[in-house]
């Protein structure tokens, strides 16, 4: 099958080797010229034969614009991918938007990171069974081998990203868990090789993940982990699975208290904390530390 690939960064570059391997001809374009195919989107466009399928794997903050610029150059029956981690409300006003062209739309969450074109890539389908159904042979070639990973999580436009939204705070929950073990474990007097430890966790124990494999190949690299500063960002899935947890009146203790951990390493100093202190000086007379 023939795509149309727009985004060639490490996620989107390892797609389109994926897809070749599996016989698919992927034709993708990106800013930098020595990974790119064609020189711009409208020459990606005409290269495709209709009806066309593009996916787009773009940062976030670039998805409107590419879509915009799709928007005039695609016609009735084309459909458009939006492969990147959006976030799931803004997918009906694009398919709408996109819709009254003529051009279908499908939001896909896509899991696997930078060992997908070796394993395979998690997908999570939004959009009209038709759409997807279309674009089969190319979820198939991307997707690992056997019956998993693959789902059509629903026909409202956003149901595959809302899949990895969540998807996505479960994973923070995971890392946190395994975060606080390991700190603990470091911590202890008890403990004197925490790398071995967390190796026999690999085979026959039931926190064995594939999160728990990354963390022992972290500990090959770096042992102490001295080479890491214990400073953690977010891209926003996690605060929005917590945003519709409260929409929703959901309890989400692990993934809210994840996503504030994070929050919390960002700080070297914490304002809370220094009132907290504050306050126990003022009401008990408790020694502070001064800054």
């Amino acid at each position: 099958m023939q795509l149309g690939l727009i985004g060639l960064g490490r996620m989107g570059f390892n797609m389109r080797e994926r897809l070749r391997a599996a016989g698919h001809e992927v034709i993708g374009y990106d800013q930098h010229p020595d990974v790119t195919d064609v020189s711009s989107l409208s020459e990606l466009v005409e290269k495709l034969a209709a009806p066309r399928v593009v996916w787009i794997m773009v940062p976030v903050q670039f998805t409107e614009s590419t879509i915009d610029e799709l928007s005039g150059l695609l016609g009735e029956g084309d459909i458009v991918i939006d492969g990147g981690n959006s976030r799931f409300s803004n997918d009906k006003p694009r398919a709408d938007r996109l819709g009254a062209k003529g051009i279908g739309y499908l939001d896909v969450g896509v899991s696997g990171g930078v060992w997908g074109r070796t394993n395979g890539y998690a997908l999570m389908v939004g959009g009209p069974k038709q759409h997807v159904e279309h674009c089969m042979p190319i979820f198939e070639g991307l997707k690992p081998e056997g019956e998993f990973g693959f789902a059509h999580a629903g026909e409202m436009p956003g149901a595959g990203h809302y899949a990895k939204m969540v998807h996505n705070g479960i994973e923070y929950g995971m890392m946190h868990a395994f975060a606080e073990g390991y700190e603990l474990l470091e911590t202890s007097e008890y403990v004197d090789n925490i790398p071995e430890i967390i190796k026999s966790w690999r085979a026959g124990s039931v926190v064995q993940s594939w999160l728990l494999d990354l963390l022992d190949r972290a500990l090959d690299e770096d042992p102490d982990l001295a080479r890491i500063k214990g400073y953690a960002d977010d891209t926003g899935e996690g605060r929005w699975t917590v945003e519709e947890a409260i929409r929703l009146a959901v309890p989400m203790n692990v993934i809210a208290a994840s996503l504030f951990a994070r929050f919390a390493s960002r700080q070297e100093d914490s304002p809370a904390m220094k009132a907290v202190a504050a306050l126990r000086n003022q009401f008990g007379g408790h020694a502070v530390k001064k800054g």
